[in-house]
């Protein structure tokens, strides 16, 4: 059935205190461009919002006028439900900051901060949470999700280390969801995905991390991927809580200087293990791999937790 839509934008824009884009106002193809560049979809409005208050007037806005709400706030779903056509995406980049309390180990982001934003602001204490394995991941998304990363055996998912959230309901109430505030809430926050409103903001946990952390690269050809795949499934069961690999599986070998000339852009897999202990704990760690399979090269190095900026 054809959705029965009825809305004055003008107004919308006129009364609501931020940007609201219309496909061929300057910046709404930005606004709704998202990771996964194979989506091609146009909302019929953009809000662009600042403030808790502003998701909770849009969303007012939306149900009014019989609109489809997308929310985005990191835009890396690949499913693309960030974005929608013909209906109200409620833009949450503007609201990326993050405040840190270091005596607390806590941290304080916005619905629109991404992995990058909050390792920032967290690495300027030697503190981080689990997040994702890309720093260019939404926060919101990944958290709503669960969350596994790279610290996620030593700490748990995003969502184990998520302590309160401000959240707009369906109604356009204003909510704070913690163990004490709306428990129940809170509760299918924690990884049940993002179908219980919009969050505006997400308090963590954060962790001692950083800010040098171990890096072992172990890359393998396509003719000893059995072999190398086989191993790497038992050996990551090894691996102590202040360690956590990742298989990277069917990638061009990058064209940089650790990669001898002779393997640059060549398809194979590689295992990546990051280890949060001292670069004597890590290279005992790895050093079994080099005796199952023998990697084309390898790297293995302190690297900082942060790429500097």
């Amino acid at each position: 059935m054809a959705q029965q839509t009825s809305y004055d934008v003008e107004s919308f824009r006129s009364a609501f205190g931020a940007p609201v884009l219309t496909q061929g106002d300057p910046g709404y193809d930005d606004a709704r461009a998202i990771w996964n560049g194979a989506i091609d979809r146009r909302p019929a409005v953009i809000a662009c919002c600042s403030t808790a208050g502003q998701v909770a007037d849009a969303i007012r806005f939306a149900r009014k006028g019989g609109l489809e709400m997308a929310v985005r706030g990191g835009g890396h779903c690949y499913a693309g439900n960030s974005v929608c056509d013909g209906g109200l995406m409620i833009h949450l980049g503007a609201m990326n900051g993050v405040t840190v309390d270091p005596a607390a180990r806590r941290a304080v982001c916005g619905g629109g901060a991404t992995w990058a934003d909050l390792d920032a602001a967290a690495q300027q204490h030697a503190l981080a949470t689990p997040g994702g394995f890309i720093s260019h991941t939404g926060v919101a998304g990944l958290t709503l999700g669960g969350g596994i990363g790279w610290l996620t055996k030593m700490a748990g998912l995003s969502c184990d280390n998520l302590v309160a959230a401000e959240m707009v309901t369906a109604d356009s109430r204003i909510v704070q969801a913690s163990k004490e505030d709306h428990p129940e809430l809170f509760w299918a926050l924690r990884g049940g995905g993002g179908n219980f409103g919009v969050v505006t903001s997400f308090e963590f946990a954060l962790h001692p991390t950083g800010p040098l952390v171990n890096l072992g690269l172990f890359f393998f050809g396509l003719d000893d991927g059995p072999q190398a795949l086989r191993f790497a499934r038992d050996y990551v069961k090894t691996l102590p809580s202040r360690a956590t690999a990742f298989l990277a599986i069917g990638l061009s070998a990058p064209p940089e200087p650790f990669v001898p000339e002779q393997y640059r852009l060549r398809t194979g897999h590689a295992l990546l293990v990051v280890g949060f202990g001292s670069p004597e704990e890590h290279h005992a760690i790895v050093a079994p791999i080099r005796s199952a399979v023998a990697p084309l090269f390898e790297l293995v190095t302190p690297i900082p937790f942060i790429e500097p900026a």
